[in-house]
């Protein structure tokens, strides 16, 4: 498991230096990040609204009380998302600080998030278990474990057979989204707590049969059962 682990801290090394190759300003590549989702990874991507300069906890659509301040797409809408290699170029050419919103489902992957101190916990249960992971991305206030592209009714009979599923569990499946690193949106950066395995191919994921368990009794024994930003 101690080898496990230390290859996932190399891994993380190798992306976070990978993304600011080419770079003196030490900003992160978004543009360089939002080409690999689509172009390598064939992930549809779209760029999302920017935190307000006037206030970073807030979000510069024109809901007063957005709940996911820049991380979310508004013009253009989710829809337009696409893996066009020009369209993903301009798009960031014009916007270079625009947070890159992954369109979950179909054939991107999906994600179950939580509030980060039980996304923490749940990840040490499923790593004492054994459980194969892809990639999970972090937020200061929410971690979310990508999975394989599920139905409704799939996670509808998942979710039954449970005696409790907290409020502050979160589904992204078709048509949801997802904010992707190295985003940075109203709550701070967007960053891989798992990265990505090197390499051209679409980063392998796990279906989310494996890991509702562990996120449930996550969240159960943290007391994160009230809905959460």
């Amino acid at each position: 498991m101690r080898e496990i682990l230390g290859r996932r801290r190399r891994l993380l090394s190798w992306w976070n230096g990978r993304r600011d190759e080419g770079r003196d300003d030490g900003r992160p590549d978004v543009i360089g990040a939002a080409l690999t989702f689509a172009t390598q990874w064939q992930w549809p991507v779209l760029p999302g609204v920017a935190p307000d300069p006037q206030g970073r906890a807030r979000c510069a659509c024109p809901d007063p009380e957005c709940t996911v301040p820049g991380a979310h797409p508004f013009d253009p809408g989710l829809l337009a998302a696409t893996t066009d290699e020009r369209m993903v170029r301009w798009w960031w050419t014009n916007r270079p600080a625009a947070p890159v919103i992954l369109a979950t489902g179909q054939k991107a992957p999906c994600a179950v998030s939580l509030p980060a101190l039980a996304g923490a916990r749940a990840l040490a249960a499923l790593d004492h278990r054994g459980i194969r992971l892809g990639p999970v991305i972090a937020s200061p206030t929410r971690w979310s474990l990508l999975v394989r592209p599920y139905s409704m009714e799939q996670l509808g009979e998942l979710l039954y057979a449970k005696d409790f599923v907290p409020g502050s569990l979160r589904f992204h499946g078709e048509g949801g989204y997802l904010a992707l690193p190295p985003s940075e949106a109203g709550q701070g950066p967007v960053r891989w707590e798992r990265a990505p395995l090197p390499g051209s191919a679409s980063p392998w994921v796990p279906d989310v049969e494996a890991v509702v368990d562990t996120v449930v009794d996550a969240l159960t024994r943290t007391g994160v059962s009230a809905p959460e930003l």
